[in-house]
């Protein structure tokens, strides 16, 4: 008797060390998980649907220190994932990662980098030994002494799946949560309540427009390009440049090291002036869709940030096509590996003939703009001797103008290797300003050399390049004062594009702000090309609200060519 009564007290005590481990883990999980969310509401929303998540796994099971513990572990690997993708991606873990991004060029990416893969491992063998062992130190059930210990579990499991429900609701008590925008959350520190509520962005959200709108404009203007054949197709040379803007729109920014020759206006220009884009501080992506196809992803829903997996395969009309019906051999150069973000198969799906990923001509995210032109050079060179006449048009990403700008004024060359807005600007703008500038000189150098290249050739080309988004500078950039004419609809949201023509007839275009959206048919109509009915009315409505896109406020107007794109022309397909 004194024996059983000994071994039944060590199980006693060892089951309350078991239970006190599995709520300790639960506890300290909580702790360092959605109680470090950014903002009380979004704490108390991942909270609720984590205690709600341990209380479900509890009754599935039985066992509470096992539920208690797989509830933490398992919220502990998304927290770890979302972590480690921040780090890598400055974006966080999202729901349509698991949709789009979990594929064998991912597992390839992670490969090269040994915290990612040590991370995978740790996760895929210790969080089910770890969940074993728990299972089996905790022997007996929670609720075996009930007496109808399956109504207690069902009641528990509906508590909590009742109380997920009505966190997860989007008119429920965190609706102002869920009403956080998708761009908001690839951009914020709440990694938790970003993955939560961007389950809502697997989804392509087709535009709406008035069925019977489409003809209450005319969008098939009688085709004025008929003689472009008559004259030499001139190649198109396109450079994205990444992170980059006018500093001068800047109000402390009036020093001589902010004024650029790449954004000035010579002889041979054809338009410049303020660019609208469709993103801000990241989403290069966003970018090269809307100059590729005309259109903003915006238009798509929250999923159409997920542009180079769920837009580009649906698209029917994109500026490579276009570009490909006139004649061109269409390439692109991208300063990354092919595989990221899904470059390779984007592009494909844009219609570029010939990729160029950075692990093939030896860019990366070190390389500089000077690099990037030797390629340039190199790509060039061998594409036109490929295109066996035909003119080519070549797209290129730069990367050194990136993100962090924090490198210490120590390892700047002068004069950028001290504070250039002191008394203007805190010590954190004063840095990441001044790193934007040194970047921007060799950018400045890069254009003005492919300028020189390209006028050397003697043969008709035409060069556009443009800032794909503003940076961030960790925030930082929207306490800096802007200085913007009327009419701008989002000073975050602001970069540059210049065009220039180099032995070309000079047709001229006054757009002094333009939507990014209408950039591709802007540059068809420079070269004097073919528009395919896309085209037509994108150039169409880019005169008829005079560069601005998104934020036209002809209405009637927007509706008739959204019903003109995406009803009779079926832009977006299945």
């Amino acid at each position: 008797m004194e024996t059983t009564l000994r071994s039944r007290g060590e199980s006693q005590q060892a089951r309350r060390w078991v239970t006190a481990a599995g709520a300790a883990v639960f506890l300290v999980v909580l702790a360092f998980g959605p109680l470090i969310e950014h903002s009380a509401l979004e704490r108390a929303f991942t909270s609720a649907l984590y205690i709600a998540l341990g209380l479900f796994l509890v009754a599935l099971s039985g066992r509470f220190a096992f539920g208690l513990a797989a509830a933490g572990l398992l919220t502990l690997v998304l927290e770890a994932a979302a972590h480690l993708k921040y780090k890598y991606l400055t974006t966080p873990l999202l729901a349509p990662d698991i949709v789009y991004m979990v594929n064998a060029d991912t597992l390839r990416t992670m490969s090269r980098y040994p915290l990612l893969v040590g991370a995978a491992l740790a996760a895929v063998l210790c969080v089910p030994l770890l969940l074993g062992l728990a299972w089996r130190l905790e022997r007996a059930p929670s609720f075996a002494h009930r007496r109808r210990p399956w109504l207690a579990r069902a009641l528990l499991a509906a508590f909590a799946l009742l109380s997920a429900g009505e966190a997860m609701s989007t008119t429920g008590p965190f609706a102002e949560v869920h009403a956080k925008g998708m761009w908001l959350a690839m951009t914020d520190a709440s990694l938790i309540t970003d993955f939560l509520i961007s389950f809502r962005a697997t989804t392509v959200q087709a535009p709406a427009y008035p069925t019977q709108a489409a003809d209450a404009f005319d969008w098939k203007r009688a085709d004025a390009d008929a003689g472009a054949a008559l004259h030499p197709r001139p190649d198109i040379v396109a450079v994205l440049e990444e992170s980059t803007f006018d500093p001068r729109i800047m109000a402390a920014c009036t020093l001589r090291l902010c004024d650029r020759r790449m954004f000035h206006a010579d002889r041979r220009t054809l338009a410049h002036g303020l660019l609208d884009v469709h993103t801000w501080g990241g989403g290069t992506w966003t970018s090269e869709f809307s100059f590729l196809t005309g259109l903003s992803h915006e238009e798509f829903g929250p999923a159409g940030l997920y542009a180079p997996f769920n837009l580009a395969p649906r698209i029917r009309y994109t500026l490579p096509r276009a570009l490909r019906a006139n004649g061109y051999r269409t390439v692109a150069i991208y300063p990354t590996d092919g595989d990221f973000l899904n470059g390779r198969n984007a592009y494909a799906d844009y219609g570029f003939d010939a990729f160029y990923g950075g692990e093939q001509v030896g860019l990366g995210w070190d390389s500089t703009d000077a690099d990037l032109l030797r390629v340039f050079e190199r790509v060039y060179a061998d594409e036109k001797a490929k295109a066996n006449g035909q003119p080519v048009f070549l797209f290129m990403l730069t990367l050194h103008q990136h993100g962090p700008h924090m490198t210490p004024y120590a390892k700047l060359r002068p004069p950028y290797d001290r504070p250039l807005f002191t008394g203007k600007m805190d010590d954190w703008q004063n840095l990441n300003l001044t790193n934007y500038l040194e970047r921007l000189d060799q950018s400045d150098r890069a254009i003005a050399r492919l300028e020189g290249l390209l006028r050397a050739g003697g043969k008709p080309v035409l060069m556009v390049h443009f800032g794909d988004h503003q940076p961030s500078f960790d925030g930082a950039i929207n306490g800096i004062a802007k200085r913007l004419p009327a009419g701008i609809p989002d000073p975050t949201r602001v970069t540059y594009y210049m065009l220039k023509g180099y032995a070309t007839p000079l047709h001229r275009y006054d757009y002094p702000v333009l939507d990014l959206a209408f950039l591709g048919s802007l540059v068809l109509d420079a070269a004097d090309l073919h528009k395919d009915a896309f085209f037509t009315a994108n150039a169409l409505l880019r005169e008829r609200c005079k560069g601005h896109y998104l934020d036209c406020d002809a209405h009637a107007l927007m509706d008739s060519y959204r019903a003109d794109v995406f009803g009779q022309l079926q832009d977006l397909g299945e």
